[in-house]
């Protein structure tokens, strides 16, 4: 993926990894077109960037998809990238007594439903652009889970996979997929708690990790991985899962 001279929709831009990317992209000298489900927040993200264009996308309105993308081809012909990073995150106890599949069929709707749509609806105006690069937001969680967040870490995985099977058949096709898969980042994710943990990387250090990795094409395997997170993504293959899978989830 190039990083300057581009034009790019990120969806989930108004917050976290998404909104850091927005910035990050848009001072490398891209034009940036981000989306939400609130206006107002939109319209504040722009006025404080000028050159970042919010347009609202309501997954679970029918509509909304279709607007999105009728007025992106109008006022934005020259779509090149596309970022689907919008998504949710819910533990789940599975053991407790009345649970049920609702938190599970939202991460579903969202994670991976509103990946395939965007992309559907997006991917005929990447084809034959300079640069066309389509990258979706996976997490590290998808090779090894926490077992607390069961829907969120196979939504993930199922991206992983999708993901390389799209790649494959868009091999004679010259659009670019890309997986980022991020680390424990201090966003608000799972909520307020997540953004100031200590634990959790810096949001600013790890988008200027992913704009370094973007800029070198430091990603083998077209997937934008943290040095930090390779232990994961390889456990199995190393005969290491059982015991990074215990480390995630003691007890």
């Amino acid at each position: 993926m190039k990083i300057t001279g581009n034009t790019i929709l990120i969806t989930g831009g108004t917050s976290g990894i998404g909104r850091a990317l927005a910035e990050a992209l848009h001072a490398r000298g891209n034009r940036v077109i981000i989306t939400g489900r609130r206006q107002a927040l939109l319209d504040e993200i722009a006025a404080a960037h000028p050159g970042i264009t919010g347009l609202p996308l309501d997954l679970d309105d029918p509509g909304s998809l279709p607007r999105l993308v009728a007025e992106v081809r109008a006022r934005f012909p020259g779509l090149n990238v596309l970022i689907a990073n919008a998504g949710i995150s819910r533990t789940e106890d599975m053991a407790a007594d009345g649970w049920d599949a609702t938190d599970a069929e939202a991460i579903v709707a969202t994670n991976i439903l509103g990946v395939l749509r965007v992309t559907a609806a997006f991917l005929p105006l990447l084809k034959g652009k300079w640069g066309a690069t389509l990258m979706a937001t996976s997490s590290a969680l998808a090779f090894v889970p926490r077992a607390d967040f069961p829907a969120y870490c196979a939504s993930k995985a199922f991206l992983h996979s999708w993901l390389q099977s799209l790649r494959h058949q868009l091999r004679d096709v010259p659009v670019e997929v890309l997986e980022l898969s991020p680390p424990y980042v201090q966003t608000e994710l799972t909520g307020p708690a997540q953004a100031a943990d200590p634990r959790a990387m810096p949001l600013d250090a790890y988008a200027a990790e992913v704009m370094d990795l973007l800029e070198r094409e430091a990603h083998p395997r077209d997937e934008i991985l943290l040095d930090r997170d390779l232990p994961r993504r390889f456990a199995e293959r190393d005969g290491r899962y059982d015991a990074v899978f215990a480390a995630l989830n003691p007890g």
